[in-house]
């Protein structure tokens, strides 16, 4: 983690205002009301407009499978030093498909022994991305010869989104939610 407590504090439930209870009304229904999205609240209105995106790239919406998805996720968020989006899909990628030696791997990154050719693709799209803001004409050629033009574009649209999220998280100082435990890997940052 980034920081050792939070920069914008998370909105408690006994705290809501009218305009915040109904912008999170979906996941005070279903129980899923994570620090995230408390500290969201803070801004309302950033917040409504966030949530559709949030949800279009975590859903079926978006082409990637969500095994794949969650590798490009994980990677990005161990790139940002996220130790929040880290916990967070590490729980996410495992009821996904990935097991945990994978998700030690992608630490590692598209290096790592074992990874397929979608696999290795998807994780240099990762780095490039987070380098340099470009996919290479080779890693391009790579996805593409494994994915389809939407997927290769959900693999942008993913790994913007969880920078993003990351950068949200890292600089407001969002803390774990209960029971969560830190990467020893993530410590420290």
């Amino acid at each position: 983690m980034r920081l050792a407590k939070p920069r914008i504090e998370a909105v408690p439930d006994d705290k809501f205002t009218p305009d915040q209870r109904e912008v999170v009304a979906s996941f005070l229904k279903s129980g899923r009301m994570l620090n995230i999205f408390r500290t969201l609240l803070n801004a309302p209105k950033a917040a409504k407009g966030f949530f559709p995106w949030a949800n279009y790239v975590l859903s079926r919406r978006n082409d990637l499978p969500a095994r794949e998805r969650e590798i490009v996720i994980l990677r990005i968020g161990f790139l940002c030093k996220s130790g929040y989006e880290w916990t967070q899909h590490t729980r996410i990628a495992l009821n996904s498909g990935l097991n945990e030696d994978e998700i030690a791997r992608i630490k590692q990154g598209a290096s790592a022994p074992g990874w397929t050719a979608a696999e290795t693709a998807l994780l240099k799209a990762s780095d490039e991305l987070h380098k340099d803001h470009f996919i290479s004409d080779a890693t391009w050629t790579a996805l593409r010869n494994n994915f389809s033009e939407k997927q290769c574009m959900d693999v942008v649209f993913t790994a913007g989104q969880y920078t993003q999220v990351s950068m949200i998280l890292n600089t407001f100082g969002v803390q774990l939610d209960e029971g969560q435990t830190l990467d020893p890997d993530l410590k420290g940052f």
